[in-house]
């Protein structure tokens, strides 16, 4: 077995093989295995990447990073993302990766259909493998966009992925030109693009106004309700929860018909804003229920719209299984999971062009990593 880069990449790699020791007994084969598992991802890569590299002989890449989903429609919500990121950078070469690796190993699995009923099955990879092909393929410039909604916990693990590939810090196998990177560094060449709602001053109210202009005669029938992600309070990375608080703010300042909850922010779940509508008055009419995610996946099928006795426990009305659209129709409000005309699935806010650009812009306007990273932790 190769020699391992650093210390704490070494402890890594000890750790990996003493999951397999203890799973499976002492085999080497099976240890080998799990580390040319990680040597092929990064092989896979370099080839896809380079082959792009060449057919297109362009030297700047975009890479964007969402955690991920396994459902088909956010797949095309992907899709989608990344050709408007081809248009809106025609230079560039663009890359689309999954943080999360259950996503990428159920999408890749297929454990969901498409609105045909046929399996649907799709390869992602995590942000280490893309950009260790990028520096393999040796782009000159590198954009790396988070299409995470808020600063939070995914947001920092994007950062760390960066971090560490600026630092060459994986596998032997995976080493990159040292002098390569040195130069990206040194020529400010890599740059990081922030979450949709990382600044309160401009990225709130933008966002807010996208929205209104979107669902204003939503707003004028009844409440429309926001269904954000959120991390728990031991988890609230950068504090990064007030942006739903503020979003609400920025939202009921344009009309006191919009809310905005989570599903994992402490105090902002969908009891809270009820308890919230039934402080301003509103304790019945039609409540619009929207995903305030990136795309519309698990969050967005099961705990907003999810429909039915499966989705609503009567012995247990405030259980967090219940889905948003059984627990407002079961307090005594008319339920709406809002799509578009012909659409089979709610959508997620990749799928806004208003909003999607708000992505694009914070790439166009993305700061060099050294930067961004500090700004994030200035006491380091």
């Amino acid at each position: 077995m190769k020699k391992i880069k650093s210390f704490v990449l070494a402890a890594l790699a000890f750790a990996m093989v003493a999951n397999v020791f203890t799973a499976c007994g002492d085999d080497d084969n099976k240890t080998e295995n799990v580390i040319n598992n990680i040597v092929s991802e990064y092989s896979y890569n370099d080839q896809l990447v380079a082959n792009q590299k060449a057919k297109s002989k362009k030297n700047v890449a975009v890479l964007l990073v969402a955690f991920g989903s396994t459902w088909n429609n956010a797949f095309l919500a992907f899709d989608k993302a990344k050709a408007a990121y081809e248009q809106a950078f025609p230079e560039a070469d663009v890359y689309m990766s999954f943080s999360s690796d259950i996503c990428i190993n159920r999408a890749s699995a297929g454990e969901n259909v498409d609105d045909n009923g046929n399996i649907v099955k799709r390869d992602y990879y995590e942000p280490r493998y893309l950009l260790h092909a990028i520096g393999a393929a040796q782009y000159s410039k590198i954009y790396v966009q988070s299409l995470q909604v808020i600063p939070g916990e995914e947001f920092a693990a994007v950062v760390a992925s960066v971090k560490k590939f600026m630092n060459n810090g994986y596998i032997a196998n995976a080493h990159l030109d040292d002098d390569y990177l040195a130069k990206l560094a040194d020529d400010e060449a890599i740059f990081f693009g922030m979450p949709l709602l990382n600044d309160p001053e401009k990225d709130v109210p933008e966002v807010a106004k996208q929205l209104n202009a979107l669902y204003a005669a939503e707003a004028a029938q009844g409440v429309v309700a926001f269904m954000g992600h959120g991390n728990p309070d031991s988890y609230d990375t950068f504090k990064a929860n007030v942006r739903y608080t503020q979003l609400e703010e920025a939202l009921q300042k344009l009309s006191p018909s919009y809310f905005v909850g989570t599903v994992d922010m402490p105090d902002n779940y969908k009891q809270d804003v009820m308890q919230r509508m039934q402080s301003k008055g509103i304790s019945n009419g039609k409540i619009y229920l929207h995903a305030l995610m990136s795309i519309a996946g698990d969050h967005a099928h099961n705990d907003m719209a999810g429909e039915g006795a499966e989705y609503w426990d009567e012995e247990d009305p405030e259980s967090e299984d219940n889905s948003w659209f059984e627990y407002f129709k079961n307090n005594g409000y008319e339920s709406i999971v809002s799509m578009p005309a012909g659409n089979k699935h709610p959508q997620g806010l990749l799928e806004l062009p208003g909003i999607l650009n708000v992505w694009i812009q914070h790439t166009k306007n993305a700061e060099f990593l050294e930067d961004a990273y500090h700004s994030m932790y200035p006491e380091e």
